[in-house]
């Protein structure tokens, strides 16, 4: 254990430094949190929609009409339907930001690059008729949400850099100076902007001359697929679960770092998922977004809940009381940096081990319980990662008790992994506390 804490200090944490601190990563990280809080918005208006009370659905049609869960769900097709758009734009400010470029301006030039991706066409059936047509001169919700977000990423990392690209070369029009900053601003991008639509444009033209309908189409087909099988399945989950733990295990936010690279395509199940939900068919992912937040880190990364309750009921030594109680209430709304840092759980050999398996027992348990239909898959509903366990598990699963038995379940075992580790910990801070020397042995 002592070589393997030499290695994480002396190797990885330098390599998991300069990762953290990648720009682009930073960016994809960012960009697609700002889509967040809709996401959320969205989802509460689903979660109403669909709320799991008997009757509730026919005294919500003779109360508000026939078409009221159309009429409810509007804010969710403009929120959460929204992610792929929201994030062209978000990528592409955060990434102008690092660069020290105007993020407004970089924004919309990747914003109007996705937009001109996207073909405007929807597929229509007309009453009484049997197939569907295609009608031009409509934006297709359903590539500005989570089927888009592929293309969102590549056009918002891809456009920022052309801009920077031209602008660092100072290939711009310069306007006088007694010109209004937004005016100057706005000729500053007519050359990078032009370039970048230029680009597009040809891309595009190029993939319809080949008879294929959309950019978004060969971006799922040659990245989506690929990443969604591996971000999907249960071995993925697995690798990117110990990943975050290995980061994390350095002192490293590792959610932030693995999660910058992984939440596309959890976002990704997640609106799928959502989409399934809303038609009444059978969802076609385990593997969302909410799985990984809502499942697997029941008090925090680390599934460190179950730790909590152990020292809130067991702690011998002074601070681990004290910690404990602390710890309890944020670990309650899955904040667990005073439990990470204050035992420390960072570069600590002892627990670390439980720090590893507890999450990685909640992926195992979880999986299986949904793979078997003895719990209800994530809905698509993107609650608050704050959500406090058995609510979050009800929420996410559209409001059934197998999610929040599924998470109490988790709890149970992450309790019994972490306590044979923790009562030697507590043990060694007893004994400091008490100055009791352990290195003596009984004559």
């Amino acid at each position: 254990m002592n070589k393997f804490m030499s290695l994480l200090e002396n190797y990885f944490m330098p390599f998991a430094g300069k990762l953290a601190a990648q720009r682009h990563l930073q960016a994809l990280r960012d960009g697609i949190i700002l889509a967040m809080p809709m996401i959320i918005i969205g989802s509460i208006f689903l979660i109403l929609g669909y709320l799991p009370i008997p009757g509730y659905a026919d005294f919500m049609a003779k109360t508000f009409g026939d078409q009221w869960l159309a009429k409810l769900t509007y804010p969710t097709d403009a929120t959460f339907n929204m992610m792929g758009l929201i994030a062209a734009f978000g990528i592409a400010y955060r990434l102008a930001e690092k660069y020290g470029l105007d993020g407004i301006t970089s924004g919309v030039i990747s914003l109007c690059a996705f937009l001109l991706a996207t073909p405007f066409n929807v597929p229509f059936t007309p009453e009484g008729a049997k197939t569907a047509v295609e009608v031009g001169g409509a934006i297709p919700v359903a590539y500005m949400g989570s089927k888009g977000l592929f293309v969102a990423i590549l056009i918002g990392l891809f456009s920022t850099e052309v801009y920077r690209f031209i602008v660092k070369r100072n290939i711009v029009i310069k306007m006088p100076d007694g010109v209004p900053p937004a005016v100057s601003k706005s000729f500053v991008a007519l050359i990078p902007g032009l370039v970048v639509v230029l680009i597009v444009w040809v891309l595009r033209l190029i993939v319809e001359h080949f008879g294929i309908s959309s950019i978004h189409d060969i971006v799922s087909l040659v990245l989506g697929k690929p990443l969604g099988l591996l971000g999907g399945s249960l071995w993925g989950m697995i690798i990117a679960v110990f990943l975050v733990q290995l980061l994390w295990s350095a002192g490293l936010h590792g959610s932030n770092i693995v999660g910058g690279v992984m939440q596309p395509i959890w976002l990704a199940a997640t609106g799928e998922n959502m989409e399934a939900y809303k038609a009444g068919h059978e969802l076609p992912h385990i593997i969302t977004q909410q799985f990984y937040e809502v499942f697997v880190n029941i008090g925090g990364s680390g599934a460190t809940f179950g730790l909590v309750v152990i020292m809130m009921m067991w702690s011998k030594s002074l601070q681990m009381k004290q910690l404990g109680k602390l710890a309890f209430p944020p670990g309650a709304f899955m904040i667990n940096e005073p439990i990470i840092f204050g035992m420390p759980i960072v570069m600590n050999a002892l627990m670390i081990i439980p720090f590893f398996l507890a999450p990685i027992a909640n992926v195992i348990l979880t999986y299986v319980g949904m793979d078997l239909g003895w719990v209800a898959k994530p809905a698509g509903i993107a609650i608050p990662w704050t959500t406090p366990p058995l609510i979050g598990g009800y929420l996410a699963t559209g409001g059934h008790i197998s999610g929040a038995v599924m998470q109490l379940v988790s709890i149970v075992a992450d309790f019994f992994i972490y306590l044979p580790f923790y009562k030697m910990w507590d043990k060694q801070l007893f004994n400091q506390e008490n100055g009791i020397d352990t290195t003596k042995k009984a004559s």
